[in-house]
């Protein structure tokens, strides 16, 4: 059984994110100013709201830089990525098929997992019942699909805390879509460098999220290492390549396929052409496809 797991949970440090963001978002005053409420205390910040300059005592964060006290008490909501308001509903919707999927396959253990089970007979990912018996479903089940309790307790919770910071920024469809390509090239990236082994798992969908949130942060002028995201993808890609049973291909596939996904939306945000990246999205899933359908043939025999 080869379960393409997430083998570590690194907390994204989302509150590092939030400082860089604000910090990147402070005003500084051409000259040294002195602080308007404290004319004593020299400053070279001023409020993002009204330009007045203020001291550290005067500082109030917000999520769109620093504010002085009376600026802060007005009530303005702003969608970044620290903004947790809107309802991440794919995400949590996207859990709910995770642990519904999990209960009926009945693979309740800490991490092993059995073949004879139907669920994951029909489910999981394996390219010689790809290639030959045209059971193409397996490209999307498998990603939904677990090996044990560990196994699902890792992705899930990967997938709340980056789902609750990419979907309210990335609005619900865009999310889905991100999630969907990157799922696609997880299962092409498995198959690519193991073909007759049986792989399940959510990572490689997530590692496409985590791949998502670093350019995001980046295009927001936030740097990804400050805010954690690119210490989770390099901690997970260690482990990809130093534990076993894990799914190499998976996580590097799903990577670039959730990398590229966003990239695309980010270039049809800056052309203004938002119909361009939905047919970017089409093509990415489409090559995916083409790809592992290409590469499941190499498998010998229909062995499980």
């Amino acid at each position: 059984m080869k379960p393409a797991a997430c083998s570590t949970v690194s907390r994204v440090d989302v509150t590092g994110g939030n400082r860089q963001a604000l910090l990147a978002s402070i005003p500084m005053a051409t000259q040294t100013e002195t602080c308007y409420r404290h004319p004593s205390r020299e400053t070279g910040v001023a409020c993002s709201n009204c330009g007045r300059p203020i001291c550290p005592d005067c500082m109030t964060p917000t999520p769109v830089g620093m504010r002085c006290p009376e600026c802060s008490k007005q009530k303005t909501q702003v969608r970044t990525l620290s903004s947790m308001q809107a309802a991440p509903t794919v995400t949590m919707a996207l859990i709910v098929i995770n642990v519904v999927a999990f209960l009926a396959s009945g693979q309740f253990g800490v991490g092993s997992s059995s073949t004879s089970n139907t669920v994951f007979a029909h489910g999981a990912l394996y390219g010689p019942l790809i290639d030959q018996k045209h059971e193409y479903w397996r490209l999307v089940t498998s990603g939904f699909l677990h090996a044990g309790f560990i196994h699902i307790a890792f992705n899930m919770y990967l997938l709340y805390v980056l789902g609750r910071m990419l979907e309210p920024v990335l609005g619900n469809v865009k999310f889905a879509l991100i999630y969907g390509v990157a799922l696609l090239f997880g299962s092409f990236g498995a198959l690519l460098l193991q073909p007759t082994a049986v792989t399940v798992g959510a990572s490689g969908a997530i590692f496409g999220l985590m791949g998502a949130a670093f350019f995001e942060f980046r295009a927001r002028g936030i740097d990804p290492f400050e805010a954690g995201i690119g210490g989770l993808i390099l901690l997970n890609l260690a482990f990809s390549f130093v534990l076993s049973n894990i799914s190499i291909g998976g996580h590097i596939g799903g990577l670039v396929g959730g990398s590229l996904a966003v990239l695309a939306f980010h270039e049809a945000d800056r052309r203004r052409q938002p119909l361009l990246g939905y047919a970017a999205m089409a093509v990415l899933a489409a090559v995916a496809v083409a790809g592992a359908l290409a590469v499941a043939g190499r498998g010998t025999g229909l062995g499980g």
